[in-house]
């Protein structure tokens, strides 16, 4: 039987089981956690620990079968298709998101103002009701008022406009993380250049400062939240605008540590085992596919939320 006929069959693991039990307490205890529960952070993290742990035993089982020489062609093209599904499972994972913002915007606040045919929606459901974005007012805040469960900020203040804050563009923290991820991007295809032309030190220059650029986006973001949360009264409380921005800046940074995470494995592996080669590489070439998504999602976020929001 000819090498391209065999197929490395692995044996049974237990990875599975327990990577869908971590994510499952992952997902379970951040419901928890932003419902209030005291218990909340305790499942999250140990969630998160256990799926973290999972993957990377999992990844060291699969890198040490392939350094062994039990990969295949056959074998190795699996991976690649089993990695371009992930990404356009990602894909429509934001797109759902993207979806939402587009209906809430265009559709549902203007049917819920009695725009065209909606009058009895509007006063069934929410009479004198204008739609205006940033909405920040919540149905039990128009209710209720002062005594309302959730307080908003004093006045609607978006994130999204450069104007309102008087901020010089180079200042304003979603563009900063712009040219940051962007640049990024450019670094990572350098790195993938200067492997390909059997130039190590370039790619391990150009692969050291991606990852140190994708920490500097992380940290912006944060500085980005404390701003939204402190000085302008933007939270996940601030009626279906706080929701939004925080649910697709929120699961875009995730994605982002992710990444920079991937980016760094490789970068070690690279430096301290010597792993890849212009014609077997690619743990990294996925890596930076993944990268490479991330930056076109936040290309979206920065015109659709930040620009246009």
């Amino acid at each position: 039987m000819s090498n391209e006929q065999s197929y490395y069959v692995p044996e049974q693991s237990r990875l599975p089981i327990f990577a869908s039990l971590g994510l499952f307490l992952t997902v379970f205890g951040a419901g928890n956690w932003m419902n209030g529960s005291d218990i909340g952070p305790t499942i999250f993290y140990c969630g998160a620990f256990l799926f973290a742990a999972v993957l990377w035993t999992w990844f060291a089982t699969v890198i040490k079968e392939h350094r062994a020489g039990m990969n295949n062609a056959q074998l190795q093209r699996s991976y690649v298709w089993g990695m371009g599904w992930f990404i356009f499972s990602e894909v429509m994972f934001f797109a759902a998101f993207f979806g939402a913002l587009y209906y809430i915007r265009n559709m549902a606040l203007p049917w819920l103002s009695g725009e065209g045919n909606n009058a009895m929606t509007n006063e069934l459901l929410w009479p004198g009701f204008e739609a205006q974005w940033p909405l920040m007012t919540t149905p039990d805040m128009a209710v209720n008022g002062e005594a309302a469960t959730v307080t908003g900020p004093e006045q609607n203040m978006s994130y999204s406009t450069l104007a309102e804050h008087g901020t010089p563009l180079w200042k304003w923290l979603p563009f900063v993380n712009t040219v940051l991820l962007l640049s990024s991007s450019v670094t990572v295809h350098m790195a993938h250049v200067g492997l390909k032309n059997n130039n190590r030190k370039a790619f391990n220059r150009w692969l050291g400062l991606s990852v140190v650029l994708g920490m500097a986006f992380l940290f912006f973001q944060v500085e980005e939240y404390l701003e939204a949360y402190q000085q302008m009264g933007l939270t996940l409380e601030s009626g279906i605008y706080g929701t939004t921005f925080f649910m697709l800046t929120g699961f875009h940074g995730a994605h982002v540590t992710l990444g920079t995470f991937m980016l760094l494995v490789m970068f070690l592996r690279s430096v301290l085992k010597g792993h890849f080669s212009h014609d077997d590489c690619f743990g990294f070439e996925a890596a930076s596919w993944y990268w490479h998504f991330v930056d076109v999602v936040w290309v979206g976020l920065f015109i659709f939320v930040y620009i246009l929001g």
